[in-house]
């Protein structure tokens, strides 16, 4: 097993590139772009998954380091995997959505600073 601050690095690493994809893809279609014309689909594409996998993966390391795999996780837990499912599933509502693209860019600060909180104080 890995110590507890190699998984915050690898779990800082995936946030960073799971926020600039899905910042990416809400500046390419408030621009007007969609699908169809970027050439960085891929590049963008594979960012996202593999942030969202370092996320996961730095993030039940340390639940495993800190002795939280066992039972129900605590609420603050509970908080931050659902603002992980919703950023993982909204990534391509900007192009569904062209509307929506430029909320997106005050509401992902906004989560970001909600999963932090949890962490550093842990409220429930």
């Amino acid at each position: 097993m890995f110590p507890r601050d190699l998984y915050e690095i690898i779990h800082i690493i995936g946030i960073a590139m799971l926020f600039v994809s899905i910042g990416g893809v809400a500046v390419h279609a408030a621009n007007g772009g969609n699908k169809a014309n970027t050439s960085t689909r891929g590049l963008v594409a594979a960012m996202f998954g593999l942030g969202s996998f370092l996320i996961l993966l730095g993030g039940f390391g340390m639940m495993a380091r800190l002795g939280l795999v066992r039972g129900m996780p605590p609420g603050w837990l509970g908080v931050k995997m659902v603002i992980w499912l919703v950023l993982s599933a909204i990534v391509l509502l900007p192009y569904r959505k062209p509307a929506l693209a430029r909320p997106f860019l005050v509401i992902l600060p906004l989560l970001a600073g909600v999963a932090v909180y949890m962490a550093l104080y842990k409220p429930f």
